[in-house]
């Protein structure tokens, strides 16, 4: 039997050791995603800013690159995040003392790229950036976003295909059109381990990537990457593009 989103123990889900796992010392895989995202939102917004331009991270979990990559663009970030463990982190992350030293590896190769260069990061964090628990599935279309990110969630957060696909549906039918967006996935993960709990995930490769994003873009670039970072997975995928003006019915 396949576990569902549900059944997963979220609630028991250890910020720290998955920061400590992945991100506390930066992996050649990630610092490469982030080059990639911060080239493709820089060309982007290569003609300008648009005003009160509005960020959402979808499924945020305990990870700051993507919020971090969309700073020099955004009036307003919102990081969403359904298990309350992570919303806590998140919490402390966006409070007035600063994120942790942990991130700043990663914004010095955003800030390589001229929009990040006078953006003071953690000041200006605090001051946009805002966490609230939902949950991806629950979206609802009705709030929209101009650019967006989606990091290892829709596929990390069950076995079944029918709720990957509707994960997917609801983020990209969270963003205006338009909208640049950057969406991760763990190739061919087969779930993975956190502290003393295990976490689902829905096998994924570039074709079913491609397939469950192309009727929602104008554009799409997917880098297939071949980094695996634990056992468990064939690599991490990459996909980049714009929301096109379809939206789709869930």
């Amino acid at each position: 039997m396949m576990d569902r989103n549900a059944d997963a123990p979220w609630s028991k889900f250890d910020p720290e050791v998955y920061v400590d796992l992945n991100y506390r010392t930066p992996l050649e895989v990630d610092l490469l995603i982030v080059r990639l995202m911060r080239d493709y939102f820089s060309r982007c917004f290569a003609r300008g800013v648009p005003d009160s331009v509005r960020g959402v991270d979808v499924g945020a979990g305990a990870n700051l690159y993507p919020a971090l990559s969309m700073l020099p663009w955004c009036e307003k970030i919102l990081l969403l995040e359904y298990a309350r463990p992570n919303v806590e982190y998140l919490e402390r992350q966006v409070s007035p003392a600063g994120y942790d030293a942990a991130w700043d590896a990663f914004w010095e190769v955003l800030r390589e790229a001229p929009a990040y260069r006078d953006v003071e990061p953690r000041s200006r964090f605090s001051e946009i950036v805002r966490v609230e628990r939902a949950n991806l599935l629950d979206l609802d279309g009705q709030r929209r976003w101009d650019i967006g990110t989606m990091f290892f969630v829709a596929d990390s957060m069950s076995e079944c295909p029918d709720e990957f696909r509707r994960g997917v549906r609801c983020f990209m039918d969270a963003l205006n059109e338009g909208a640049p967006f950057a969406a991760a996935f763990m190739k061919e993960s087969v779930g993975y381990q956190v502290g003393d709990h295990r976490y689902p995930a829905y096998r994924v490769n570039e074709d079913q990537v491609r397939e469950n994003l192309e009727e929602f873009t104008a554009e799409l670039e997917i880098h297939d990457l071949h980094h695996m970072v634990r056992p468990g997975h064939e690599g991490m995928i990459l996909a980049l593009g714009r929301r096109n003006s379809a939206i789709a019915a869930l």
